[in-house]
C-alpha cells in the first residue's frame, strides 16, 4: 500500500471509530471528495487535511502518522516509535539553531 492509499485508509478509520459519516464533513469537504481521499485516489492539501482532521478531533500530524503505520505492515509500532525520535531530534535541532 502506498502513502496515499495509507491516508486514505487512516481517515477512514479515524473517521468510522469515531461515528462520523462522510457528511458530517461537509463544513469543510464534500461527500464525494471524503470518498476519493479515504479510496486513496486523492491527497489533500496540508490546510485541507487540518481541516478533515479538526472535524475529527484530532491533530493532522497524527493521521499522517498513522498513515506512515498502516503503510508499514511488517512493523506499524516500530515505524511510529522512528517518527517519534525523528521529530524529537527534529525539535532538539531548531532549539539549537541560531535564528
Amino acid at each position: 500500500m502506498n502513502l496515499r492509499q495509507a491516508l486514505g485508509r487512516a481517515i477512514r478509520s479515524v473517521r468510522r471509530n469515531r461515528h462520523l459519516s462522510q457528511e458530517a464533513f461537509d463544513v469543510v469537504s464534500s461527500r464525494t471528495y471524503m470518498s476519493t481521499l479515504e479510496r486513496g485516489l486523492k491527497s489533500p492539501t496540508i490546510d485541507k487535511l487540518d481541516e478533515i482532521a479538526s472535524v475529527m478531533g484530532v491533530q493532522s500530524a497524527a493521521l499522517v502518522c498513522l498513515a506512515h503505520a498502516l503503510a508499514d505492515a511488517n512493523d506499524p509500532r516500530g515505524r511510529l516509535d522512528q517518527i517519534a525520535a525523528e521529530a524529537q531530534s527534529l525539535l532538539e535541532e531548531w532549539r539549537g539553531s541560531p535564528g
